[in-house]
Order: C-alpha cells, then structure tokens, then sequence
C-alpha cells in the first residue's frame, strides 16, 4: 500500500521505516526541512538501536522517501498516518494538540477521496471524535505502544494492535497494513474511539503508578531500615504483581511517562472524573530526585558546594539519547547550581545534554568523569556503567563514595573494592554495618 507519516521524530521515522520494512511503499513529511534532508541521506538524527540501518537501506530502494510537501504525500497516500508530538501546554498540565490539528488539517486538504488518516499520536481522549467531525475525511485511531531502545521490535513484532474505528471499512484498510504483524499471531483489540485513546494513556498511567509505588516502598524502607530490594523481589513473585517496573531509583523521565500522566489527570478533571493519584504518582517521581540531591550533600559534609561530583548518565534511560525531563540531568544541574563541580559522562546523550544544559561540565568516558571525583552518581543504567571496575574506579577518584540511583550496581563487589555505596531504599552493605550485635543479642534464655 501507499503510506504516508507526518512527523518524522522518534515515533513517526521509526513508524515509517518499518512500515517500508512490512513491503509498503511509504513517504515521510516533515516541515523541518533540516531533517527531511538528513532522513533522505539515510541518516537518523536520534540514536534508536536498529533504525538506521532500516532508514539507509529503504531509502536507497526508493520505498521509503521524505518531503516537507504536503500537496505531494496528499496526492501519493491512500492511509496517512499522524506521528506528531504532543507535548505539555505551558502554563498547565494539559496537551498541546497544536501539532495534531496543524496535521490533520494539511492532509484533509490534500487527500484524495476515500483516503484514511490515522492518528498514533497519544492524545486526550475525545481527540479523535473532534477530528473526524472537523474533517470531510474518515478518521481511525492506532495508538503506538514504542519503547525507547526497542522502537523497532516494538513496531514490527508488537504485544498488541489497537484499532480505533467507526467503519468495517477503515477495520479492514487496517487490517491490510499490519497483515504480515497479525500473521505472526499478534493480538488485536478493535475498539470506539474513546476507548482507543485511553488504552495507551491508562497504560503509561499504570506503568508511572508501579514505578512510583515501589519508590515509594523505597521512602518507607529507608524510615524503617528495609530493603526495598528484597521486598521488590518477594512481592514480584506474586503473578497478580510480577517484577517488571518494581526496581527503586531515582525515577522515571522522557518524554512521555511524565506529560501523559499530566495530561490524563487534567483531562479527567475536564470529564468531571478525579484521578488525583496520578498527581500523588508525579509527587513522588519528583521526589526522588529531591532524595539523590539530599544524599549528594550529606555524603559531601552537608553542602555540595565546591564539591567535584561525577554523574554518570545524561539520557532519561538506557540506548537513547533523548533528555527530556531526565533524572539525571535534573539532579547534575541542580547540584551545579548548589556550587558542586559537576562531570556528567552519557554514551550517546552527550550532544543533546550540551544544548540543553550548555553550564554542565562533560566528560567524553567514564575514566574522565571519574577522575578526581569526591563523590560519583549512577543515574542512568547503561550497560557499561554495571561493567565498571570498581577496583580500577577507587584509583581514579579523590574519595570512593558512590550512590547508585538505579539499583543495579553489585553492592558487595563496589564495598569489597573501598567503596562507601549507597543505594536508595537499601541500607548499607554488610561491611559497611556497625559490628556491635543487636540490641538484646547474648541475652536470649531457653
């Protein structure tokens, strides 16, 4: 089939690619002709494991191509589908949709008859109703479902399909674009459109509220003395529960979990419904941060101020380069303007930090970070801040202290070479503990 994608950032490239890697002959329209001009090269202007490889090769057959006319992918698709960001309104918690209806109105002026345009972008609900009573077009809504660092997996073998259709007819058009996806036995929902658009909201709702639980389980083992590890553990046995987003840190980023949830609760408050626990979740998110800041000035004698502090991670996650509202960066940039001197190292997210945060120090390894640091964070869990020699680290630093915010560093390993380590939500390691015995330890009788 002939497709179309408006939008050409993270989720609209990766769509349009794979979509070309499904056998559709597709083109992508953008109005930065910057970056129209860099995918038709064959580059990807974000790093996303796998993409570029898909982008050169489908742009060098001819099946995938990129335009800012939008006359042209008018005239040339017969389902159009809409990646455009929607992102926090300033001055409140709800979503710009200026991109969406700038979009929809561009491709209603240039469709053709019968032509199908589709929504992906994660939107407020009653979004979708409005565009299709707005346009002369038959509208459908496909929310996506990506993972940053799995975008690719996630498009071409997905745990799901959801249609938001009023017609057999868009269904079936539908149906005819993911055929080679539902033929590897992938589940399709077919839904109004209301229910489509809450699908994908409700999800990123119930993932930040699991996350946002088990930090809060962190606050109340770090009162008690609790090990928010083992407890995330021995809960994630239970299959009503399971384990996955129950790892304690520093909190969750980017650029969706946070703004959605936002967006969904001050939509709620619209409808007259209260979700006033999304706001608790968001609270306690922010809060962690607040926790490492704390922590950074009580390691470092109770101000930070002239203090050198390596901050490893810069992305709001692992393989990605995308910074928006990271952790990371909060905390470095927060300390930077307590006084501390901060070196921030990031496999990929270098770049994008420096725009962002151009009065942060940099480091281009973790070696140069390190060096001479009184004090390391470990705010982002790339893999090769887990393979650090923390033997070979001790050498590098001025002081061997360490706080792990994303609890998958080896505690025992990171002691057993001289170092003092932190954990959020975890007490110190064995040989760090006072040696005295337990109060009433000797006393016990028969």
């Amino acid at each position: 089939m002939r497709l179309t994608v408006t939008g050409t950032g993270y989720l609209g490239a990766t769509h349009a690619a794979c979509m070309a890697e499904l056998g559709h002959e597709v083109l992508g329209v953008d109005v930065d002709p910057d970056k129209v001009a860099a995918l038709r090269a064959g580059r990807v202007p974000f790093h996303e494991p796998g993409l570029s490889g898909l982008i050169a090769r489908h742009t060098a057959s001819g099946r995938l191509r990129f335009t800012t006319d939008h006359a042209a992918a008018g005239a040339f698709g017969e389902v159009h589908f809409v990646c455009v960001g929607t992102p926090q309104r300033p001055g409140s918690e709800g979503a710009d949709l200026t991109h969406v209806d700038a979009a929809f109105a561009a491709i209603a002026g240039h469709a053709a008859p019968g032509a199908l345009i589709v929504g992906k972008s994660t939107v407020p609900v009653g979004t979708a109703g409005r565009l299709a009573a707005a346009f002369d077009a038959e509208v459908a809504w496909n929310p996506e479902f990506l993972r940053e660092g799995f975008a690719v997996e996630d498009t071409l073998r997905p745990d799901r399909l959801v249609f938001g259709v009023r017609s057999e007819r868009a269904e079936s058009i539908l149906r005819a674009v993911y055929e080679p996806v539902l033929a590897l036995g992938t589940p399709l929902v077919v839904a109004d459109f209301p229910t489509a658009e809450l699908v994908k909201t409700a999800a990123n709702a119930f993932l930040a509220t699991k996350i946002s639980f088990i930090n809060a389980m962190a606050e109340v083992c770090e009162a008690a003395g609790g090990d928010v590890g083992v407890l995330a553990e021995a809960i994630g046995h239970d299959e009503r529960i399971g384990r996955k987003f129950l790892r304690a840190g520093v909190g969750f980023g980017g650029g969706c979990l946070p703004k959605d949830i936002r967006a969904f609760a001050h939509r709620a408050d619209e409808l007259g419904v209260s979700l006033a626990f999304l706001r608790e979740v968001d609270a306690i998110n922010m809060r962690r941060r607040d926790k490492v800041v704390g922590l950074a000035r009580e390691l470092c004698g109770g101000t930070v101020l002239g203090a050198r502090i390596a901050v490893l991670g810069a992305a709001f996650k692992p393989d990605s380069d995308d910074i928006r509202d990271s952790p990371a960066l909060n905390v470095a940039a927060r300390l930077r303007l307590e006084g501390a001197d901060v070196k921030v190292y990031d496999p990929e997210a270098l770049d994008n930090a420096r725009k962002a945060f151009p009065l942060l120090g940099y480091a281009l390894s973790a070696e140069e970070a390190l060096r001479g640091a009184g004090l390391v964070l470990h705010l982002t869990e790339w893999p090769q801040f887990r393979e650090i020699d923390p033997e070979h680290a001790a050498t590098l630093v001025a002081r061997p202290l360490v706080v792990d915010g994303r609890g998958v560093l080896d505690a025992d390993r990171w002691t057993a070479a001289g170092w003092h380590f932190r954990a959020l939500g975890r007490p110190a390691p064995a040989a760090e503990r006072p040696t005295a015995g337990l109060p009433g330890e000797g006393k016990r009788t028969p």
